[in-house]
């Protein structure tokens, strides 16, 4: 295992599995994270506006990289239905080699063929 200091799991919680894969489809295909898991429905208990709420959910563990955490939060936003949507980074102490190099390769823009320039004579 190698330390994977820019590896982070991101937390999100959203209403349903519909919204859920619709975040994550966006995420994996605009590279912003290279896998999203998504558990559910949870059962979550939290403080709203003074008030105590019991409220069915789905999870969302998001696999990205440090660089990305702003891109990917403001991604977050634009397409979450809540008016403040739970956003955790937590670092990864180890991740093995082989899936921090996936990882990394997943996230990373496509490389681009190098284009041929002619000299003009």
């Amino acid at each position: 295992m190698r330390d994977a200091d820019p590896v982070r799991l991101v937390l999100i919680t959203v209403s349903g599995e519909p919204e859920a894969a619709a975040i994550a489809r966006a995420l994996v295909s605009e590279r912003l994270a290279a896998c999203v898991n998504i558990f559910g429905p949870i059962r979550s208990i939290y403080r709203w506006r003074g008030a105590i709420e019991d409220d069915r959910e789905v999870l969302m563990l998001v696999k990205t990289v440090a660089p990305l955490l702003e891109a990917l939060e403001k991604r977050i936003r634009a397409l979450h239905s809540y008016e403040v949507p739970e956003l955790m980074s937590i670092s990864a102490d180890s991740v093995s080699a082989p899936y921090l190099e996936w990882l990394c390769e997943s996230v990373a823009a496509p490389k681009r063929a190098k284009s041929k320039r002619r000299k003009r004579a």
